[in-house]
């Protein structure tokens, strides 16, 4: 039985934009991620590496997880963990890469971190109610 709006299913085809979106997102992430670690591997030294190629493996990592699952998303409350993920990885991977290459301060990737763990709690419960 399900009681919430945000647990109530959603018919896969009610929002195929949004899927189409996080689809897209999670590639451009997954794109971005091999250029990164190429430029960590080939123009980047000690600490900055490190930093780059951490930004790399978790833009990677959750950009095929958004391309894989969001077409199968369908409940309000997975949808919710995606765009979690989408806004954690930005924050986490793009403050890291920002520092390294805008002077940016990195202390949004703490909040990114956090977003891409609510992320992946919520879609635990998502899955775990299907």
């Amino acid at each position: 039985m399900q009681t919430s709006e945000t647990n109530r299913p959603r018919d896969p085809r009610a929002n195929p934009r949004a899927d189409r979106a996080l689809v897209a997102i999670g590639a451009v992430f997954a794109a971005c991620a091999v250029a990164l670690a190429a430029y960590a591997s080939h123009g980047a030294d000690g600490e900055a590496r490190m930093r780059l190629q951490t930004a790399a493996a978790f833009a990677l990592a959750h950009g095929i997880a958004l391309a894989a699952l969001a077409p199968h998303c369908a409940r309000r409350l997975g949808l919710l963990a995606l765009i979690a993920l989408a806004i954690g990885t930005l924050l986490f991977s793009g403050s890291l890469a920002g520092a390294h290459f805008f002077g940016w301060p990195t202390r949004l990737a703490p909040a990114g971190g956090s977003a891409m763990i609510v992320g992946w709690l919520l879609y635990a419960i998502d899955a775990w109610r299907r």
